[in-house]
């Protein structure tokens, strides 16, 4: 597949794709005679793995850390392990944390609800509301 279908097929713009191959994050990729990157399907399902890691919030220094245990075999696999527990462990607590947001903008609402509906008085914490 050259660029622009590998793209499609991944979600990725040719930027996007273009920088993670210029940083070495996509390794081993084939050549075509004109010398223009062909990428396979393990390329494609390498290359989701790699959008998977930025979405979880992985560093471009982590992701190549990776890569290097990946590319060393099976004998890192303890390693690559620690790594994606760490990111789990990031994951997790964005993910805590995205509920006590979530959680304060539901009570929010709510006490919005009761003052346009009469059953609370309005309150605010940045200007006086004793005169209305």
């Amino acid at each position: 597949m050259q660029y622009e279908q590998t793209c499609q097929k991944v979600g990725m713009t040719y930027e996007a794709l273009k920088f993670y191959c210029n940083q070495g994050l996509v390794p081993n990729v084939k050549r075509d005679k004109n010398n223009y990157r062909i990428f396979d399907d393990h390329d494609v399902e390498w290359i989701k793995g790699l959008i998977c890691l930025k979405r979880c919030g992985m560093s471009l220094e982590d992701m190549k850390h990776y890569l290097a245990l990946c590319l060393k075999g099976k004998s890192t696999i303890p390693e690559r392990k620690k790594v994606l527990e760490k990111q789990r462990e990031f994951l997790l607590k964005k993910m805590e944390n995205l509920q006590e947001d979530i959680a304060y903008i539901d009570q929010k609402q709510s006490y919005y609800d009761d003052v346009l509906s009469g059953k609370t008085k309005y309150t605010s914490n940045l200007i006086d509301t004793d005169e209305e």
